[in-house]
């Protein structure tokens, strides 16, 4: 009697006959690793700017901190101004995201609204923008990439800040009323870069809550 062996219908891996694991699931575990490597370089880029600044925050920097190689950041990002407006607006996505969930299971205070929505521009993420923004002021290379993002950016959190807020933009000066408290929101975030303004930072938003109930109700 011959001897019974375990080999499935249709041979061994790999020799004539024998169907192989569909391409898609090959691919998938090195898709999946090159979508953690991207993010890991993105958080990377948005922490050594928001620390270090523009002139401190190299492709070497970020990949090292990343835990990755200097051609393995390359082949994600060419570019020192792709991966740094990349991982600002990776970052901003993130951040719009989280702050839509935060009020997803219910209409919340427009008090709270205004407070996360400040929350938005004290944070490592504002620092890097500022400091990217900076830079553009200086490098024509940079510019046109931070220019626009800067505009996507804006529009989104505009939207995102009328949705929670159950604003009704037809009516005239809510539109202004909803930016100038994001004007508002940018200029508190810049006076924390240099010092902890949270105390004054409490009584200005306190303010500007009831404003913005007074107006849209």
């Amino acid at each position: 009697m011959g001897t019974m062996t375990d080999t499935p219908r249709g041979g061994t891996p790999g020799t004539p006959g024998t169907p192989e694991a569909p391409r898609a699931i090959r691919q998938e575990p090195k898709q999946a690793r090159s979508r953690v490597t991207r993010r890991h370089l993105l958080e990377a880029a948005v922490s050594c700017l928001a620390e270090h600044g523009w002139a401190g925050s190299t492709v070497g920097v970020v990949a090292e901190r990343a835990g990755v190689s200097r051609g393995a950041a390359q082949h994600h990002f060419p570019t020192r101004e792709v991966l740094f407006t990349a991982a600002v607006e990776y970052v901003s996505e993130e951040r719009s995201t989280a702050l839509r969930e935060l009020f997803h299971s219910a209409p919340a205070p427009r008090h709270a609204v205004v407070e996360a929505l400040v929350d938005l521009y004290t944070g490592a993420l504002f620092r890097a923008a500022l400091q990217l923004w900076v830079a553009a002021s200086n490098e024509e290379q940079l510019r046109p990439r931070v220019t626009e993002l800067e505009a996507r950016v804006g529009r989104e959190t505009h939207r995102i800040a009328v949705e929670l807020l159950g604003a009704d933009e037809s009516v005239p000066g809510v539109r202004e009323t909803v930016q100038g408290l994001l004007d508002m929101a940018r200029g508190l975030g810049l006076a924390n870069v240099l010092t902890d303004d949270t105390a004054r930072r409490a009584r200005v938003v306190a303010q500007w809550s009831r404003i913005i109930e007074d107006a849209l109700t």
